[in-house]
This record gives structure tokens, C-alpha cells and sequence, in this order.
């Protein structure tokens, strides 16, 4: 079998196409989902089946949209409660792409519904899609379940662990669902993969311990979980409309965007940091379209309020508006046409964001109190 990942940068997301002979299965598919069908198209590729390694929380995921388009059938974990045409995954299933094996495990802890996929060539497991149970260097976060408490599903990712993945040859490769920076983990690894031997070793889950003893270390200090990530799950349980259902992206003049501001609507400046702190319209939202642009927006403005894009060009709108749709945020009324020199010359007040040097912090620039936004881990960092 051959594999190809593809790997969003922006919600530090991986996903897969997995092929044999002529058939293939793309594994935990993001929204926007012509990169697969361009790929099995250049490959000549029958993409069979969709299979998603639980109801994801911080992304919406494109799997009917690609079931659609390609005639696969899509495969969640059995329990998952789709509401949409689907084949449940239970342990021990098997899909035979080619001559392969996609086998299925059944490893609930970070979800009730979750699994992992292991790829079998020649009878020997030789790679493991692993979702978000087993990352590189961390493992799943235990706290999604609305009816489970989280030590109630770290008791499960314990036995997924130890009595599913970890009795997988070390020499087989780890492909988790996420990397570095996703919400999902706490100190998960940028590497791209890893093998079952190599996080037996190093991985600080996997040590030696307890099952009480793996409880408190993956419940304890637990990142904040995002409002939105139980809106998430709904609408991938539900299956999401494909982008190009979604309205057109309006242009909106400058009295347009004070009008829908007036009535509730977030204006939201994707525009780099400088050109923000230089000009800015009163009351807006600074997340820069560079990084993690799209989970910071939910996590501050949810994924249900009006928004109004502030951004470069039409271009940086556009992106702006895809990566928002990937994590659900649907209802952008518009972009500022002409960016915030339209709203200047239509004569309407910015605000400015002074800045400060580190070197001037450091000789005693402050002249109030610093406060510090960062998050726990961010601030435990050491340089």
C-alpha cells in the first residue's frame, strides 16, 4: 500500500490517502476536499471509502462532500450516531483496498467512537492511522465526552492503548491525525510520524504506570476545552453542506460594516499585526491571518456570530473566509471592499495600537501593569 499525507498547517491537521491497485481510502478528510480527488484523479484512483477515526472537535470535516463526489461510502467508529448514510466501523472490521488490509481497532479514550486504522500489507501491520488516540510524543485529550467524565474516558485510552496499540510491532508507523499546535494534545511533536517503538520509548504516556496513575497525569492540567468543540461534533455528526454551498462572499462598503456592527456583527482583522496596531476600526478582533488563524477566531468568537472580514487584499479575504469555514464559522456577511484605507477616506474613526520593544520593556518602558495572555503552556515554555 502507498500513502500519501496531506497536512494543514493552520489547525495542524494530517490527513491521508491510502491506495492499492487502483482503490483507495482517504482517512479524517478536511473541509475544503479537492486535494483528494485531485490526487486519485492523477493517480487514477477509486476512492472507496471515507473513514473517519472519531467525530472531530476542531475542525468540520469534508467526508459527505467527498462521499458525494466520489461515490465512497463514508466509515465512522461505530457509536458515533451519524445522521447521514454511513457503514459503523467496529474492531476487527476490515476494507481491502487492492491487495491490502485497512483494519479496524477500537480504541475509545479520547472519544467514545474512536478508532484507529492499521494498514496490513503481506499479512504484517506495517503503518497505524491513529487519529487523535496516540500522537507523536502525546496522546489524546480525555475531556470530550458530554456523558463521560474525563477520567472515566482516560480509564478507556489507558486500555486502547496498552491493550490495542501497544501490542502492534514497535517497527510499525504512527500517522496521527494532528501535530504540534493543535488543540487536541497538550505537547504533541511537529514530526510527522513516529513508530509504535519509538513512542513506547519516549512518548510520557506510554511509561511504565498505573492506570491510576495515567488517569491523573492525562486529567491533570488539562488546557481549557473551546466552546465550539461540542458545536463541531454536532455538525460532523450531522454531516456539513459543501463550501460551495455557502453565499458568496459580499463586498461591503464602510457604512455597511458600521451598520452590521451596530447590530452584533464581529469585525474581524486578519491584517498582519503592525497594520493592525497602525490603524485599526474601533471594537474589531486582531487575529492575524498568518498561524493559527481560524481555531483562534472560534475559540474567541464562537462559530455562530456574524462576522465582517477586515483583511489585505481580496485575496487574504477569500483565504480568510475558507479557513473560517473549516472550522465552521459560516455566517461572514462580508469584507470591508478596499480594506481599512476605504474606511479612512470615508471618514470614519480607527483606533491605534501603540507597541513596545522587549528592550524597552527590559530598561523600564511600562508606565501600567504588563498582563500577560498567553496560556499555561506557553508561558511554562523556557527559552
Amino acid at each position: 500500500m502507498q500513502i500519501e499525507r496531506f497536512y494543514l498547517g493552520c489547525l495542524a491537521h494530517a490527513s491521508y490517502l491510502v491506495h492499492d491497485r487502483g482503490e483507495a481510502a482517504v482517512i479524517d478528510p478536511q473541509r475544503d476536499v479537492d486535494l483528494y480527488l485531485d490526487e486519485a484523479r492523477a493517480r487514477g484512483l477509486a476512492i472507496r471509502w471515507v473513514i473517519e477515526t472519531h467525530l472531530h472537535a476542531d475542525f468540520v470535516s469534508g467526508h459527505l462532500e467527498l462521499a458525494r463526489r466520489s461515490g465512497a461510502v463514508v466509515c465512522p467508529g461505530a457509536g458515533s450516531d451519524a445522521a447521514f448514510a454511513h457503514r459503523d466501523l467496529s474492531d476487527g472490521d476490515e476494507l481491502p483496498p487492492g491487495s491490502g488490509i485497512l483494519r479496524v481497532l477500537a480504541t475509545p479514550g479520547h472519544t467514545e467512537e474512536s478508532i484507529c486504522i492499521v494498514a496490513v500489507s503481506a499479512g504484517e501491520p506495517v503503518a497505524v492511522f491513529t487519529g487523535d488516540t496516540l500522537f507523536v510524543g502525546d496522546v489524546g485529550r480525555p475531556d470530550l465526552s458530554p456523558t463521560r467524565t474525563p477520567q472515566e474516558l482516560a480509564g478507556l485510552l489507558f486500555e486502547s492503548l496498552h491493550s490495542k496499540l501497544l501490542r502492534l510491532p514497535d517497527s510499525t508507523i504512527v500517522y496521527p491525525a494532528h501535530g504540534a499546535g493543535s488543540l487536541c494534545g497538550k505537547q504533541m511533536s511537529a514530526d510527522a510520524f513516529s513508530t509504535i517503538g519509538r513512542e513506547r520509548a519516549g512518548n510520557y504516556a506510554l511509561q511504565p504506570m498505573s492506570r491510576a496513575r495515567f488517569v491523573d497525569l492525562t486529567t491533570g492540567e488539562l488546557p481549557p476545552r473551546p466552546a465550539y468543540f461540542q458545536n463541531e461534533v454536532a455538525r460532523n455528526r450531522a454531516g456539513a453542506v459543501a463550501l460551495e454551498e455557502l453565499p458568496p462572499l459580499r463586498d461591503l462598503t464602510p457604512a455597511d460594516v458600521a451598520e452590521l456592527q451596530s447590530q452584533g456583527a464581529a469585525i474581524l482583522d486578519a491584517r498582519p499585526a503592525m497594520q493592525f496596531a497602525a490603524a485599526h476600526i474601533p471594537g474589531s478582533i486582531h487575529v492575524a491571518l498568518a498561524g493559527q488563524f481560524a481555531s483562534w477566531a472560534a475559540r474567541i468568537l464562537g462559530i455562530e456570530r456574524p462576522v465582517v472580514l477586515v483583511a489585505d487584499d481580496d485575496a487574504a479575504a477569500r483565504e480568510s473566509r475558507l479557513r473560517l469555514a473549516r472550522v465552521g464559522i459560516e455566517n461572514v456577511a462580508g469584507s470591508l471592499a478596499g480594506g481599512i484605507g476605504a474606511w479612512m477616506s470615508s471618514g470614519k474613526p480607527v483606533q491605534t495600537l501603540p507597541q513596545m520593544s522587549a528592550q524597552e520593556l527590559a530598561v523600564g518602558g511600562l508606565s501600567g501593569t504588563l498582563l500577560d495572555v498567553r496560556e499555561r503552556g506557553e508561558r511554562a515554555m523556557r527559552i
